[in-house]
């Protein structure tokens, strides 16, 4: 049996290259970019109004104050989306103008509309009365002020978000290269297993496959069913390992039959193939039996998690999802940083999984409480829980107060 930091060592050690692929920007969502994302122009594209109010030369209001005020023809309106004004402006001239229209040439300041005095009246309008010093550049929107040309936008390795969406789509980023999804085919093992509502008390309901299928889109991948092994189907899943070394399949992940029982026959089967990286048995709870195998020579590797459903949700989340990340070029995930409030006690030499509540103080500290019942068999602390909390190994009391690494449970810690 090895260490947690061991098995890690080994997964990155172990990775398999998946391709790039150009789609479309506004189906980007929980992609990972493949290339730095640069900007093509500036943004904005012209100086434009961050007000609705009128356009004016500063200058010419460098005398002026309520004993010496002016009046300013208006000589048009800008509104956003339309060309702007190109003829030469005159000292004393003014040009209405709306949030994002284009500032004129010789205007360089706005007055917003709260502000201006209108003449003769407001529905009669010829001119504004300024009797102030307007500062240049007031309220003025500047070309490049966003972004400039060459200006990075997004780095490659990053999980797109709708934010980003936003701001590609905004910037006139048509087409963009990603990761493809790895393509995961899955199988549930053991006679027990049912996909039926309605069962017998030596039945399991079939429930490892819906929840990892529910993560495919946080947890970035293509999420295949292969049905249920059953204890006499070694030679079976011998033949699908055989199929997937010739597919696009790049994951076999099974739940269940790795342990030292007269039926687990996942890792005998596993071990008839050539391997460049293996592992059985890693010091962690829940999940200790967990197993990771790379086909020498190939793209493809497999995944052996434990049968038991909180086994099952661990070991994805801190086995395969790291592994995902990697392979797809996304940096390594950063804990939340919260404080324990109560007690936790565990062996010195593992690494503990933790169903647990992040919630904060009024203060705005992040405060974690260990749930009771963390045996693997337990699902309602699960359900009560909306985070993993790790027990680092090295350690075999914890107390209040102790600072504890958490991630999220149904999306990777990435910010």
């Amino acid at each position: 049996m090895i260490s947690y930091i061991r098995s890690q060592q080994i997964l990155r050690q172990a990775l398999i290259t998946i391709e790039d692929e150009i789609i479309k920007s506004e189906d980007a969502l929980n992609r990972v970019l493949s290339l730095n994302i640069i900007s093509t122009h500036n943004y904005p594209a012209a100086d434009n109004a961050a007000f609705d109010g009128f356009a004016v030369n500063s200058k010419d209001t460098k005398f002026l104050n309520k004993n010496s005020p002016q009046k300013f023809k208006i000589i048009g309106s800008m509104i956003a989306g339309t060309k702007p004004i190109t003829k030469k402006i005159k000292k004393f001239e003014t040009v209405e103008i709306m949030t994002g229209g284009i500032v004129p040439k010789g205007f360089d300041t706005i007055i917003p509309i709260e502000q201006i005095v209108f003449y003769p009246t407001k529905h009669n309008a010829k001119y504004i009365v300024v009797d102030k010093k307007v500062g240049k550049h007031n309220h003025v929107r500047f070309l490049g002020s966003d972004y400039k040309k060459n200006d990075l936008i997004i780095k490659k390795g990053t999980i797109l978000h709708s934010n980003h969406i936003l701001a590609l789509k905004t910037l006139g980023i048509k087409n963009i290269k990603v990761k493809r999804k790895p393509n995961i085919l899955f199988f549930s093992t053991g006679n027990e297993i049912s996909n039926s509502e309605n069962i017998p008390a030596w039945k399991v309901r079939n429930s490892n496959g819906p929840y990892i299928q529910s993560l495919n889109n946080n947890f970035l991948f293509n999420f295949i069913n292969g049905g249920i092994l059953r204890d006499n189907h070694s030679a079976l899943f011998k033949n699908n390992i055989k199929k997937m070394l010739r597919s696009k399949i790049d994951l076999i992940i099974t739940s269940g039959a790795i342990s030292a029982g007269k039926f687990d026959f996942i890792p005998s089967v596993i071990k008839t193939f050539k391997l460049s990286n293996y592992f059985k048995g890693v010091e962690i709870k829940p999940g200790k039996p967990v197993l990771f195998a790379k086909i020498k020579g190939k793209n493809k590797a497999l995944f052996g998690l434990p049968g038991n459903p909180i086994s099952t949700a661990a070991c994805f989340r801190f086995f395969v999802n790291p592994y995902l990340l990697n392979i797809l070029g996304v940096k390594p995930e950063k804990p939340i940083k919260a404080v324990l409030q109560n007690t936790y006690t565990k062996r010195k030499s593992m690494t503990h999984f933790v169903k647990a509540q992040l919630n904060t103080s009024n203060s705005g500290t992040l405060q974690l409480v260990a749930l009771k019942g963390q045996e693997s068999f337990r699902i309602k602390p699960f359900t009560a829980s909306n985070i993993w909390a790790v027990f680092q190994a090295g350690k075999e009391n914890f107390k209040k107060g102790d600072t504890i690494d958490c991630f999220l449970s149904d999306h990777p810690n990435t910010f």
